[in-house]
């Protein structure tokens, strides 16, 4: 068990605790929590060798921390990644997964294509995932759920775009990409993920799907979320353009414990403990 991370969380009782894990080309990261305590939620960063795969990245992580192989009353594996699609409930059908994610992205050798169902928006989220990746964390972790990372922050912003009769966008900011969900009083009206850094290429997605929603300027909000860098110049940008734009801050009834402040933790790992997946 690697540090004193032992020193930190009874083990003696892990059957209580939640585990999460979430995987990124980025840099992994876990945290337990002990819903039945204070609400303490443990949270911490795992570096990634870029010149290995996320497969060999996940062995080491096991390794080093030999406390995640222990029982845990539920364990969550959040996947971060750019190949998802979303389809409507109304129209998915299990055995048919696998062509309708082709359709949307290229065929990738070795790639598992994995769902979730978001009852809340009446939408399936299916994602791919490495083969030797889930079949490694299966393996070691076998009652392991697996989520891609815009299934907690749809369930999440669902309920948060119900407050008020005008339309919202929710974007979630990341090291190199955003999340985009936008809905209309509840109801999903679109769903996107993109490859950008630079605030002025993150300006242009958002300000097109904006128009191209028909939002109004003035009426309708627009909400960050994530690692919001340069927050001050990125918000007074975007105000230029959209009268409401509002920071997101997560629930306070959770204490997060870290090295690092709350803004810097992963907002899907956050927005997870709330959703009921």
């Amino acid at each position: 068990m690697k540090d004193s991370i032992g020193d930190k969380i009874d083990f003696t009782i892990s059957h209580q605790y939640t585990l999460s894990i979430r995987l990124s080309t980025n840099g992994f990261s876990f945290s337990i929590y002990n819903p039945i305590n204070d609400h303490s939620v443990f949270f911490f960063d795992y570096a990634v060798n870029a010149n290995i795969s996320l497969t060999a990245n996940f062995k080491k992580l096991m390794e080093e921390y030999t406390c995640l192989q222990y029982t845990y009353k539920k364990i969550n594996i959040v996947y971060d990644s750019l190949r998802y699609t979303t389809v409507p409930l109304e129209f998915f059908e299990e055995e048919q997964q696998e062509v309708i994610f082709y359709q949307n992205h290229p065929v990738i050798p070795q790639e598992t294509v994995l769902y979730n169902l978001l009852r809340k928006n009446s939408v399936v989220i299916v994602f791919g995932i490495p083969k030797g990746l889930r079949k490694e964390i299966e393996e070691v972790l076998p009652t392991a759920l697996f989520y891609h990372t815009v299934t907690p922050l749809c369930e999440y912003f669902a309920d948060k775009s119900r407050m008020g009769n005008n339309k919202k966008i929710f974007v979630t900011l990341c090291q190199d990409r955003i999340y985009i969900v936008c809905y209309e009083r509840g109801k999903l009206l679109f769903s996107n993920a993109f490859t950008c850094k630079a605030i002025e290429d993150r300006l242009y997605y958002l300000l097109h799907i904006w128009k191209q929603l028909g939002f109004d300027q003035v009426r309708d909000e627009m909400h960050l979320a994530g690692i919001l860098m340069e927050k001050e110049r990125f918000t007074e940008e975007l105000k230029r353009f959209v009268k409401q734009v509002f920071i997101v801050n997560i629930c306070s009834g959770y204490n997060f414990i870290s090295s690092q402040p709350t803004s810097k933790i992963p907002f899907d790992m956050q927005a997870l403990l709330l959703c009921e997946l």
